[in-house]
């Protein structure tokens, strides 16, 4: 009776690393050390789907946002 259940819980701890290792490696917006780059964010891409699923996303700047950031840097 106890081997349905460590074999379910096995499986999702499996899948859960997996995602966690695929996430770190190939997304852009997981950082492991902030310190080296304060400001991540500024090297996300816009135009790149952060979600793992995307369905009739379009990304166009927001102008005042635009501007802020012009005035800050």
């Amino acid at each position: 009776q106890l081997i349905p259940l460590v074999g379910v819980v096995s499986f999702a701890a499996v899948g859960a690393l997996s995602f966690s290792v695929y996430s770190l490696f190939s997304k852009s917006d997981v950082i492991i050390n902030k310190s080296g780059n304060p400001e991540p964010w500024e090297t996300v891409d816009p135009t790149k789907p952060q979600k793992l699923l995307t369905i009739h996303q379009k990304w166009k700047p927001i102008e005042e946002l635009e501007n802020v950031r012009k005035l800050t840097k």
